[in-house]
């Protein structure tokens, strides 16, 4: 459009230029000589040509221009319509994005829904079932609960007796069971009763064992070690035991009887006897330290075997300690009397015990508070145990 509008342009300009110079030139032609008119048509021609370059420059430059115009124009709608295309293709990406997201969304949300409802409806049972169990327990005597108290406590005097060995604890529970179970006046509880009674009688047939006063009367033997006094040097019996001589009334013998009497004389100054055996001699402070210790170790484990019931070590150890006491420490004293007789003593305690294998008692309960209580109290399901 500017093109066309700039080439109409220019040939109005040139027709008035021309219709002005023609007006110009009217006038003289009417008033002046014919001299006058010929010396003027000679620069008519120049005019018109100088013109018309400069329409056809400007003509062209118009036609760049346009031209400039036109590309830069396509070049930007190009980059336009590019741009669009990636805005598109963009816009669908997040449309199918979106659209994949909404489905995720919506299916967690169905399976939320599906699980809360599964678990409202799991739990809406467990509340009937609790409501029915209540009922249940209301119809039933208080005095049915005395029964899982005796339960628990047959079950602790098991472990006392097979865990501990503690006799005297596990009596005692077995005699309170039935004490509660006697609080029922129950005649069907008779049998029951009745193997209890005999449970607690073979608990009773056990032979006790003090092992607290066996543990410290070794505990004390083990602190009479210091004070024991070490023996000499020990020399065996001489083979040979000497014949006394004596001197005859006889004069006939006094050959003889001279001989006996230088004999006698020299046994005062020199003693020759004749000994099977190796002479121990005493021991070094660092040797009675080590006997020391090692007399109460072989005690210390004398005391583990009284707690473990473990008889031969027991009877080993204690015969051990009491060898080397007899064989490194004065005999002819007191303490050492003592300690050797406190050993011995100790060594014929019994310190083993014969346990009944099994009770009749706590079997039997188990399965009447099976059979009474739980079986009809179910279990109640949580939320993470499986539908």
């Amino acid at each position: 459009m500017t093109e066309k509008k700039t080439n109409n342009d220019t040939p109005k300009s040139d027709k008035q230029s021309d219709a002005s110079s023609k007006a110009k030139e009217t006038p003289h032609t009417a008033g002046t000589p014919p001299k006058s008119s010929a010396a003027s048509q000679p620069a008519a021609p120049a005019a018109s040509g100088k013109g018309s370059k400069t329409g056809w420059v400007a003509i062209a430059l118009v036609i760049l221009l346009g031209a400039g115009l036109y590309y830069h124009g396509h070049q930007q709608n190009r980059d336009q319509l590019a741009q669009v295309s990636a805005l598109r293709a963009q816009l669908e990406t997040l449309k199918s994005e979106l659209t994949t997201s909404t489905q995720d969304v919506k299916s967690a949300v169905e399976q939320r829904l599906l699980s809360a409802t599964g678990k409202l409806d799991q739990q809406s049972n467990d509340i009937k079932g609790l409501q029915l169990a209540m009922s249940e327990v209301k119809g039933r005597r208080p005095n049915d609960w005395l029964l899982a108290e005796a339960d628990y406590l047959t079950r602790m005097a098991g472990r006392k007796l097979w865990l501990e060995h503690d006799v005297a604890s596990a009596t005692v529970l077995l005699e309170t069971a039935d004490n509660r179970l006697a609080q029922l006046n129950d005649p069907s509880l008779t049998a029951l009763r009745s193997a209890m009674n005999d449970d607690i009688a073979s608990l009773k047939a056990v032979a006790r064992v003090d092992r607290d006063g066996i543990v410290l009367r070794l505990t004390s033997l083990q602190q009479m070690v210091a004070s024991l006094p070490l023996a000499n040097a020990i020399v065996p019996e001489s083979l040979e035991q000497p014949q006394s001589e004596t001197v005859s009334e006889s004069v006939s013998d006094w050959q003889s009887n001279l001989m006996t009497s230088l004999k006698q004389f020299s046994e005062h100054f020199v003693t020759y006897r004749k000994r099977d055996g190796n002479v121990i001699p005493l021991l070094s402070p660092e040797q009675d330290f080590y006997l020391q210790e090692n007399i109460k170790s072989k005690l210390e484990t004398a005391i583990k075997a009284v707690y473990r019931e473990q008889g031969e070590l027991y009877t080993q150890s204690l015969t051990m300690a009491k060898d080397w006491a007899s064989q490194f420490y004065n005999t002819d004293d007191v303490k050492t009397q003592s300690f050797i007789k406190g050993l011995n003593e100790m060594a014929g305690q019994n310190i083993e015990a014969s346990y009944p294998e099994q009770l009749k008692s706590p079997s039997l309960l188990a399965d009447l508070v099976n059979q009474r209580l739980r079986q009809q109290i179910a279990p109640i399901k949580t939320e993470e145990d499986p539908a």
